[in-house]
This record gives structure tokens, C-alpha cells and sequence, in this order.
């Protein structure tokens, strides 16, 4: 049975535990790699299989980073991760007191409520200033009894799969090789909220998306997309970006063209794949440029999917 917990002091172990430590944004193929791992070595243990995640990212609360950095919500970062088979959660809040709690502190905390048999992670360190690197962390394991086991890089191709790739990636509007990256297609989810409507006006109405302002966003353009309302998917041509031909705006928008979709979605929550890049943003001079090219994005959209993007 999943067992969510905000703090290493809240578990009583009734067995030892086989624990997997980072941050897990996205929960790509290499996280999701390491989290098998973790599951198999318990199996064979008769051991809990559990993870340890920080929120905020420990960088937010070091550097003072803010925007669109994240690449999934928390919440469901926790529901990816429980999906591998971890069965023990410590989503952990990582706030000024804990940057400043020490590699040994953390150590002894594992050891005494968890009963460590073994510590997976990939490039990381424990404890304030990262004292708690893997010579420090293999110290500690003969000491306490524990071992310590780096999992080695996942790759794609010749490069390392990363959530800061993944970050990349979609800033340049590749989502494709986010998709590869993450193993499925990269999405946003939000309520609909009434915008300005003028795509009313030129006939193409959208849903305007109010997506969590901390979640990373594609490049600005139009892209192939499917879109999940309740329990039912469509294929829809959804634009990210300012709207520059009708003056712009301040902030950035993404705002699907649902296909063959009439219906009445304010209010309600949807979920947007971004499957394909058709184009980058541009301004066109004046509404009936806009309205001919997004009938020809469309017609894009249209085309990647029957040629296989739906699946």
C-alpha cells in the first residue's frame, strides 16, 4: 500500500528499506529506469521500495530561481513516481532548515527510522554545502551498515537523458525529443478560463489553458497536440505564445483549437500532449493572413496525425 509521508521522522520501518534519493522532475525514462532498480533490489530483499523527493527543487530555495522551471506539477510528479511500484514516498519540503541540515544528520535520520540496507541515486550529494557526496555516503554505509549504488547515466543516442535537457528541448520547441526523453509526450494540464475570444471572431475558437505558472511551456508557435477532456481525447492545433498579430500580450498563453469539437468546456480541467512542433510564433498582417494560416496549421495537424501521431 502507497505511503505518503512529508519527513524521514514520520516512517517506522517494520522492514528495511531500499531507497532512491533525487529530485525526480518529470520522472523521464532514466528516472524511471533507477526507480525499477530500486523495486527489483527490494523484491529480492523482502525490503520496502521507497524514494525521497525535494520540494521546492533545492535550486529555487538556493539561487532564488523562479519562472517556468518545473516539468510537472508536484502533485503529479508523486503520482509518476508511485507508478514504478515505490511503495514509501518522502516528499520532502526543502526550505532554508533543511539546506542546512548536515550529511551525517541525514545519514543517522535514514538509518534510525527507515533501516537503510541501500541508498540508489544518480549524480547527487547529501547535507549542507553537498558535504554528503559518495565518498562521504560509502563511509557512512560501512559504518551503518548500508551500501551506496550510482546509477549510471540513461542515454539517448550519445547524450545523457536529464530533466534539464528535457527543459531545453522544449524551450527550442523540440518536443520530440522531449517525448523521447520522457518516454511519452510532454503535457500541461489546467482549467479553462474565459480569454478575449477573438478566436470566436475569425471562426476558430479556443480554449484558453490557465497553466501553473511555475510549469515549464514550449517555445512560443503552434503545435499538433491532443487534448484530454474527461475521459474522452481529440486532436487539436494549439497555439503557445503572446497572440503578436492582435497586439500581443503580457503573458503567455496556450490555447488549443480543439478538431470537430463543439462544446462548452469553461470550468472544466484539461490535459494537452504536445505531440508535434508545425511552426514558430510569428505576426501576420492582419486577421485574414492569421485566420489562412491557421487553416493551413490545421491542415498540419491533420496530417500528423494520420500519419500516425494519434498513438
Amino acid at each position: 500500500m502507497l505511503e505518503i509521508v512529508s519527513g524521514i521522522d514520520e516512517v517506522t520501518a517494520d522492514r528495511p528499506t531500499v531507497l532512491a534519493i533525487g529530485v525526480f522532475d518529470g520522472v523521464h525514462r532514466g528516472h524511471e529506469a533507477l526507480l525499477a532498480e530500486v523495486v527489483r533490489s527490494a523484491e529480492k530483499q523482502n525490503a520496502r521500495p521507497a524514494a525521497l523527493t525535494f520540494y521546492p527543487n533545492p535550486r529555487e530555495v538556493i539561487s532564488g530561481k523562479i519562472g517556468r522551471y518545473y516539468l510537472t506539477s508536484f502533485e503529479e510528479r508523486l503520482q509518476r513516481i508511485a507508478a514504478q511500484g515505490i511503495d514509501l514516498i518522502i516528499a520532502h519540503p526543502f526550505d532554508e532548515a533543511v539546506r542546512h541540515i548536515r550529511a551525517a544528520e541525514f545519514v543517522r535520520q535514514m538509518v534510525a527510522h527507515l533501516r537503510l540496507c541501500e541508498l540508489w541515486g544518480g549524480n547527487f550529494s547529501l547535507g549542507y554545502q553537498r558535504e554528503g557526496d559518495i565518498d562521504f555516503l560509502s563511509a557512512q554505509g560501512q559504518q551503518y551498515g548500508f551500501s551506496v549504488n550510482l546509477f549510471r547515466p540513461f542515454m539517448a543516442g550519445t547524450e545523457r537523458i536529464s530533466s534539464s535537457r528535457i527543459r531545453h528541448s522544449l524551450q527550442a520547441g523540440d518536443v520530440a525529443d522531449a517525448t523521447w526523453c520522457l518516454g511519452k509526450p510532454y503535457s500541461v494540464a489546467g482549467e479553462v478560463i474565459l480569454g478575449k475570444q477573438l478566436g470566436r471572431t475569425i471562426g476558430v475558437p479556443t480554449a484558453n489553458v490557465a497553466v501553473w505558472e511555475k510549469q515549464v511551456l514550449p517555445k512560443n508557435g503552434v503545435y499538433a497536440t491532443r487534448v484530454t477532456v474527461g475521459d474522452e481525447s481529440y486532436i487539436a492545433a494549439t497555439n503557445v505564445g503572446i497572440k503578436p498579430t492582435i497586439g500581443g500580450e503580457n503573458q503567455v498563453s496556450v490555447e488549443p483549437h480543439i478538431l470537430d469539437f463543439n462544446r462548452d468546456i469553461y470550468g472544466e480541467t484539461v490535459r494537452v500532449e504536445f505531440i508535434a512542433h508545425v511552426r514558430d510564433e510569428q505576426k501576420f498582417d492582419g486577421l485574414p493572413a492569421l485566420k489562412a494560416q491557421i487553416v493551413s496549421d490545421i491542415a498540419t495537424v491533420r496530417s500528423v496525425f494520420s500519419n500516425g501521431g494519434w498513438s
